[in-house]
């Protein structure tokens, strides 16, 4: 087993995108790459702690890599916007893979090359590669939120912006 993890702005619309991919065992939220332990929803969402919103994939790379899995993040977010994601601005919404080993550092600077240069976009990618760092997992209402609030989920992913920009930008 091993694990990837990756922020793009609201964790939520995270969760979906991998859940069922063959090979992922597990998709968690939470919160890494701060200064403070245990960090709670409501500290992190202050911008004073240092962690960003993200998942931690569970997956077999027997089954799927880590490459596939950074394909399917990069179709998730706007990877050129540094300051959050769509509608969730601040330090805690912006876009990071972390890397737990050099194979992964180099697929995750490899990966972002590609979206760099044959991306859709005209602006440069600011997402960051960083280590891993202690990632705490969310509290539970925030587990596998859009399935405890589908309705509520879908309102959000459309009214935040991200699913048209996922559209216009991702079509295929």
């Amino acid at each position: 087993m091993a694990e990837a993890v990756v922020a793009g702005g609201c964790f939520w619309c995270l969760v979906p995108p991998f859940e069922n991919l063959d090979g992922v065992h597990a998709v968690t939220t939470g919160y890494t790459g701060g200064n403070t332990e245990n960090p709670t929803y409501k500290e992190v969402c202050t911008n004073e702690t240092g962690h960003v919103e993200a998942v931690k994939i569970d997956y077999d790379p027997k089954i799927i890599s880590f490459s596939k899995l950074l394909e399917v993040f990069w179709r998730q977010i706007d990877p050129t916007d540094d300051g959050g994601q769509f509608n969730d601005r601040g330090e805690s919404y912006q876009t990071a893979i972390f890397y737990g080993s050099e194979e992964e550092k180099e697929a995750a600077e490899a990966s972002k090359r590609i979206i760099d240069e044959n991306g859709p976009f005209k602006a440069q990618v600011q997402t960051k590669i960083l280590p891993k760092s202690t990632f705490y997992p969310a509290e539970e209402e925030h587990q596998n939120y859009h399935h405890k609030h589908p309705l509520h989920y879908q309102m959000y992913k459309k009214g935040s912006g991200r699913q048209g920009f996922i559209e216009t930008y991702w079509r295929n």
